[in-house]
């Protein structure tokens, strides 16, 4: 009989499977800080010319543990930020729709990193560096303009940093306390 004791994961380990399923934790904090529900965010799908089913969105709200969990892919938060843009900022002129076909294989060609979904998420609620540094303050996240230039950067540009997921989550905290706070006034 062998009494070996299982290994904790590695941080390496434990960071890759955070990273797999943070996908499902943006969808699930904007909804919350929009205070969407399964209808409204189909409308946002929608308005990417895409159509997810009822089901389908309700997996993708599970946390990891829950059964029925299915983990979100890239393409299809890319979709929902380009939605949420739309709905927050409107249609960019000339525009046109695409079958859902279609907005699928471009959603599919662009990667989603920690930088771009900064990016989305900043667009989408229409936000200044000085509103992201305010925002993140009240998450007790420190962060200076400076650094918040250098996640826009492209990755070749010498002053480009990767932004974490930390960053993201402090983001999606702040804009609780921003969006549902002033809500529940």
């Amino acid at each position: 009989m062998n009494n070996q004791v299982d290994k904790p994961k590695s941080k390496r380990t434990q960071n890759q499977n955070t990273t797999m399923n943070m996908n499902n934790y943006v969808l699930r904090r904007v909804a919350y800080v929009l205070t969407l529900n399964i209808k409204g965010m189909q409308e946002i799908f929608a308005l990417a010319d895409y159509s997810l089913s009822h089901p389908e969105l309700k997996n993708y709200l599970l946390k990891d543990e829950q059964d029925g969990f299915v983990s979100l892919p890239d393409y299809l938060l890319i979709i929902f930020l380009d939605g949420l843009i739309i709905q927050k900022r409107g249609k960019r002129d000339g525009a046109t729709n695409l079958t859902q076909q279609e907005r699928v294989k471009l959603s599919k060609k662009e990667s989603l990193n920690n930088n771009q979904l900064l990016t989305k998420l900043k667009i989408a609620f229409n936000l200044k560096a000085e509103d992201l540094i305010e925002i993140l303050q009240s998450a007790d996240f420190r962060v200076s303009k400076g650094e918040l230039s250098a996640f826009s950067r492209r990755p070749e540009h010498r002053n480009f940093r990767p932004c974490g997921n930390q960053l993201i989550r402090n983001l999606l905290t702040g804009l609780t306390l921003k969006f549902r706070v002033s809500e529940d006034n």
